[in-house]
């Protein structure tokens, strides 16, 4: 399993891997974030969203649980399931017919879904950088290939470190 980590030690470097991704990014493709409130899962979509070209406001689909972005041949759509608490939920949804060939998913909180999500071709994990005085000295990143499509991301990615 091919791996791509980093620090991040403040928003720009969030944003930069958010933008690198979408750059490398083609459909069909899963990415589920995870990591604790505030660690960056939206921050980095968001990146993500306008290197695509995406203007006006990116809002977090805290509360409609999924945003919707057209393009000419493929779609992305950003899910965020922190507010489920069954994962019948997602079957009830029938978000299953968003991840489609034509289209990116990139899915907070996928955890909340239990183990009915299609599977990921990366798995992002965002955490906060601890010193031992327990002060914040940023993010890190860790972001695992699960697929061929994944792997050859993360090898892309790592190229450009």
């Amino acid at each position: 399993m091919k791996t791509y980590t980093c620090h991040l030690p403040d928003d720009a470097a969030t944003h930069s891997v958010g933008e690198k991704l979408a750059k490398l990014a083609q459909a069909p493709l899963r990415i589920y974030l995870s990591g604790p409130l505030g660690a960056g899962k939206t921050a980095l979509v968001r990146a993500f969203l306008r290197a695509l070209g995406v203007q006006g406001a990116v809002k977090s689909p805290s509360y409609a649980l999924v945003e919707p972005y057209n393009f000419s041949n493929y779609s992305v759509y950003h899910f965020d399931f922190y507010r489920f608490f069954d994962q019948n939920e997602w079957e009830e949804s029938g978000f299953r017919d968003y991840f489609e060939e034509t289209a990116i998913c990139l899915v907070e909180w996928p955890e909340k879904a239990g183990g009915l999500l299609p599977p990921a071709d990366l798995e992002i994990h965002l955490s906060y950088h601890q010193l031992p005085s327990h002060e914040t000295t940023g993010r890190g990143i860790e972001v695992k290939a699960l697929s061929v499509s994944g792997q050859h991301l993360v090898e892309k990615l790592n190229e450009q470190q």
